[in-house]
């Protein structure tokens, strides 16, 4: 379950977040291309946008339950 004490610094402000058990696998950033890239240092991915339709949201969601290590997290689940 991802930390929010962990969170990576570039994730913007918001409810949606990556920690720092990211192993970029870069597959949020497959499901959902509008929130999640991949770290100017390259080694995590971080949400850049936080999700602003139904669509997006359910795409953040769905990132989340795929995340094989856990690292994404919601401060309102």
């Amino acid at each position: 379950m991802a930390n929010p004490a962990d969170k990576y610094p570039d994730n913007v402000p918001g409810k949606w977040y990556v920690d720092t058990q990211c192993i970029l696998c870069s597959l949020c950033h497959e499901i959902a291309p509008a929130n999640f890239k991949e770290s100017d240092s390259g080694d995590h991915d971080f949400v850049f946008k936080q999700p602003e339709t139904p669509e997006e949201e359910a795409l953040c969601k769905e990132a989340m339950s795929q995340c094989p290590v856990e690292a994404i997290g919601n401060d309102a689940e």
